[in-house]
């Protein structure tokens, strides 16, 4: 698996020390803990409003010990930054062409050897929008894995791991639970979350 700034030594000891310290002298709280059975699993990332949602969420990844992966858009993945991206974690989504990428998530999930949690904004955008995007939805049954649903709420100052969601396969229905969950939580940009 490629190297990350959460499987690098002493750089993972020094970044989660300063994100847990960070974190509470800025006030925010980190709840909840990634259960054994979900060591392979997809985060739900929402509300996603802004541009600062990515530093603040691999704090919590740090704090929480995750050995994460993100997906976001092939733009900031260009020179250069791009080598840096990838090194914290990131994965290059290009929205302008249509690709095998829930076919080759969910399969490189399943080829893990070890723990791998796998970040997808249900947005797709920091922008507003009106219909999430049923990826991350797909690339869990597809991996036969669980959903985390990961939040981060910026009215209250919290951020976690909620509760795990095994997909049904009944889309409809799973979807408007996993909503429900999402209801309270304020994006940084309250007003461009909806659920």
């Amino acid at each position: 698996m490629q190297r990350t700034i959460f499987n690098t030594p002493i750089v993972n000891t020094v970044l989660k020390a300063f994100s847990i310290t960070f974190l509470r002298l800025t006030g925010w709280r980190v709840e909840g803990h990634l259960p054994p059975e979900a060591h392979k699993s997809v985060l739900i990332a929402a509300p996603h409003t802004s541009n600062w949602d990515l530093p603040y969420t691999l704090m919590v990844a740090f704090a929480l010990g995750l050995q994460v992966r993100w997906m976001g858009k092939s733009n900031i993945f260009r020179f250069p930054f791009g080598g840096v991206m990838r090194w914290l974690g990131g994965i290059s989504v290009n929205r302008e062409q249509s690709t095998n990428l829930v076919a080759a998530s969910a399969d490189s999930i399943r080829q893990a050897s070890g723990p791998l949690q796998l970040i997808v904004p249900p947005e797709g955008t920091r922008s507003k929008t009106r219909y999430w995007k049923t990826g991350f939805y797909y690339i869990a049954l597809g991996a036969g894995v669980p959903i985390v649903m990961a939040y981060m709420d910026y009215a209250n100052k919290r951020s976690g791991l909620g509760p795990i969601f095994k997909p049904t396969g009944d889309i409809e229905r799973d979807m408007a639970d996993i909503k429900a969950f999402y209801a309270p939580f304020k994006g940084k940009n309250a007003q461009q979350f909806e659920t």
